[in-house]
Formats: structure tokens, sequence, C-alpha cells
């Protein structure tokens, strides 16, 4: 039974309570009234000199007394109605108790089961949000990213078109006196360099000039004449840092460290390398530094082979629009795998703060 069912029984009993009070409140007073009628009965009778008065005084009380004991005995009839009828009023309100306690703990289970999925539906869409938040962060970082790249993009495309056409290498050869014993290979130095140049991708953007027997006034003179990028010193040196030179004879004239960087720093500005290929010029790549963005020199005495083979891998590098310490990096690979041990003899100088991009010299031509 629903818990409406139970209160209707519930109601009922109580309405058939009220019915059998009033009931035996009209008993009740019945009795009561017949008890008074039957006690003026008997002192009437008491009363009374006359024989038939009394007799029928008597009778009359008979009579009353006869009423209330009916009127009493159905008091106690309605009295055991009412005691069954609490009885049952009890047990309808037990049921309907009991029955109020399920209701409310199904009503209870039904609120913490809304409780649980409503907070599953938050958390759910707590989920949902933040994965969509996630997914609109991604896709702006990644807008943010191709934005970059696109930007990163046009500023390397600007970088390179600002890169000259063409640069120029002039290549800078003294190797004076008629010892043979000392006789360098640097016409071949030179051949080689200028094969690996034309074997390279971007070799229309790379002129190569030669200057032989090189006296002091030539380097200044060509540096004027030709604007270079790249000047490149192949020869002798010594371990007093003197770049070995010619004089009008023919003959040997060193030149001071002090020199060469004075010659370098009232060369020409679009010089960009200083490259000396020559033993124990170190020193005189690092004075050099101060006035262009990069330099190499020998730490030590260098082979004729190992020489060549570096200078000729550095432009074929820079040809293929490698930046100059890309290129020193492959060249000295090169040397590792041709004349072992002698990779370690040349250094690159690098100003500070420049980056790869700003130490590439070459710009493609389809830009």
């Amino acid at each position: 039974m629903s818990t409406d069912q139970y209160r209707t029984q519930v109601a009922n009993i109580q309405n058939s309570i009220a019915k059998l009070q009033g009931e035996k409140a009209k008993k009740v007073d019945a009795a009561a009234k017949a008890g008074k009628k039957n006690h003026d009965a008997l002192a009437a009778a008491a009363r009374t000199s006359s024989a038939s008065t009394a007799t029928s005084k008597l009778r009359e009380a008979t009579r009353y007394a006869s009423e209330q004991a009916k009127a009493e005995t159905e008091v106690g009839k309605i009295e055991k109605k009412i005691a069954d009828e609490h009885k049952k009023l009890v047990t309808a309100q037990k049921r309907l108790e009991d029955e109020l306690k399920r209701e409310r703990k199904r009503q209870d289970t039904a609120q913490a089961r809304r409780v649980t999925e409503e907070k599953k539906v938050v958390a759910e869409q707590k989920r949902a949000a933040l994965q969509q938040e996630r997914v609109l962060r991604n896709l702006s970082q990644g807008l943010s990213r191709h934005e970059n790249l696109h930007v990163q993009t046009a500023l390397e495309i600007e970088r390179l078109k600002a890169l000259p056409e063409k640069i120029t290498v002039v290549f800078f050869a003294a190797d004076p006196g008629n010892d043979s014993t000392t006789k360098l290979g640097l016409d071949e130095e030179a051949r080689l360099i200028a094969e690996r140049i034309r074997a390279s991708e971007h070799r229309d953007a790379l002129v190569f000039h030669t200057r032989w027997a090189v006296r002091p006034r030539d380097v200044l003179q060509a540096i004027n004449e030709l604007q270079p990028t790249v000047v490149h010193f192949s020869g002798h040196g010594t371990n007093a840092d003197t770049l070995v030179l010619q004089d009008d004879q023919g003959n040997e004239k060193h030149v001071s460290k002090e020199a060469i960087v004075s010659a370098m720093a009232l060369g020409s500005e679009s010089v960009k390398l200083v490259f000396f290929n020559t033993c124990f010029s170190f020193n005189q790549a690092q004075g050099c530094l101060q006035h262009v963005p990069a330099t190499i020199g020998m730490n030590r005495d260098v082979g004729d082979l190992p020489a060549r083979i570096f200078s000729a891998q550095f432009y074929s590098a820079i040809g293929f629009g490698l930046s100059i310490t890309k290129a020193f990096q492959q060249a000295k690979a090169l040397v590792a795998m041709e004349t072992p041990g002698e990779e370690s003899i040349p250094e690159i100088y690098v100003q500070e703060g420049l980056t790869e991009e700003m130490l590439t010299l070459v710009r493609p031509p389809s830009l």
C-alpha cells in the first residue's frame, strides 16, 4: 500500500473512534439519566404513605434501573469497540510510519543518485571544457607557431635577400725563395679551391680571384680593387707571428701580426672573413677578429696536403650555402678522414653575438 492509502486507513479508524466516542457519550448520558430517575423514584416511594403510590414508584425505579443497566452494558460494548479500534489505529499508524520511512529512504536514495548523476554531469562538463580549452590552446599555439614560422621564414628570406648576389674571395699566395724542400703547392691549392667551387650548388655566387708572389702593397691594392668578402692568405708563417710575403726581388718579407691586423682594419668594410692558411697563424687570426666578423688560423705548423684539403672543402661548403662555422667544421671533418691527427690544427674565431644566419655568406640565386 502507498502512504496515501495508509493515511486514509488511519483517518477512517480515527473517524470510527470519534463516532464510537459520540455513541458512548450518549449511552453514558442515558445511563446517568436512568440512574437519577431510579433514585428519584425510590425516594418518592420511600416518602409516600400510600401503598399504591409506593408500589407504582418502585415499579418505575425498577424500570429505570433496568434502563441504566442496559445503557451501562452498551457503554461497555462501545468501550470494547473503541479499544479494538485503538489497536487497529496503532497498527495502521505503525504501518504508515514504516511506509513513510521507506518512502523517505527511497527519496533519499533517489536524491543521492541525482546528486551523483549531477556531479558526473558537472565533472563531464568540466572535462569537456578543459578538453576544449586544451584544443583551443593547442590550436592557438599551433597558429602562433605557424605565425612565428611564417615571420621567421620571411625574416630569413629578407636576410638572404640582404646578402650580396655574389661574394668575392681573393686568394693571396706567396712562396718566396728557391729552396725546393720548402716549396709549397699553392697553385695546386688554388686550382683545387676553384674546382670545388665550380662543383658547388651556388657556384655562380662565388667569384674566386688569385694574386701570386704577393708583396705587402699588393694586399691593400687587391682589397681596394676587388672589395672582397673573404681574404685568404696561403704560404708561410712563423712562430714569431709573422706572415711571409715577398719583396720586389722575390725574397722573403716578414710582415708582423700588428701590420696584418692594421691592414685588415684599414681594408674594405666588405670583408667578413680573413682566412690564414699558414703555419702558426692563430695569433694573427685572433688579432684581426676585432675588425672582421670571423677569422681562421692554424695553431701550429701545418702540412701542405691537409692545408689544401681543408681550404678546398671549406669553400665547397660555402658554395653550398653553409655558414662559416659549419663550413669550418665540415672541412675539419674531411681533414680527419684524409689525414688523421691534422684536424686539430685549424682554429676559428667568431665575434660574440653572431648567429649561424649572420655568418652565412652566400645568397641563393632564386632569391
